[in-house]
């Protein structure tokens, strides 16, 4: 029974301090050029970023940014009365054109510099 509490005890105070490690969307933006830039992301032809190799913190920013581009892309659906789908390849396009040189962008499913 104590070695349950103790247990118990820890996984308090450790869901208490987690989210203090944790990036917020403003810190993912803030971290996203550098990340590009790292080549660690670069952005898909459906509008979200992906992981081109990793490292650091590229999942979590990468999460957090294509969660809010998500909800920005079904909030454009529905004010527009067309497909999420359609939204999505318009941003892709969007976002392939505006990359620097550089960076990387998928192109048939393969990571390249642009």
């Amino acid at each position: 029974m104590r070695t349950f509490i103790r247990i118990a005890s820890l996984c308090l105070a450790f869901s208490c301090i987690a989210p203090a490690w944790a990036m917020d969307l403003n810190q993912a933006m803030e971290a996203l050029g550098s990340a590009k830039a790292a080549g660690q992301l670069g952005e898909q032809p459906n509008g979200y970023l992906g992981i081109v190799s990793g490292g650091g913190q590229a999942k979590e920013i990468a999460t957090l940014i294509n969660n809010a581009r998500r909800a920005e892309y079904k909030r454009l659906a529905q004010q527009n009365g067309i497909q999420l789908g359609d939204v999505e390849a318009i941003a892709g396009k969007k976002a392939l054109d505006k990359t620097p040189s550089g960076q990387y962008i998928q192109l048939n499913g393969k990571w390249i510099r642009k």
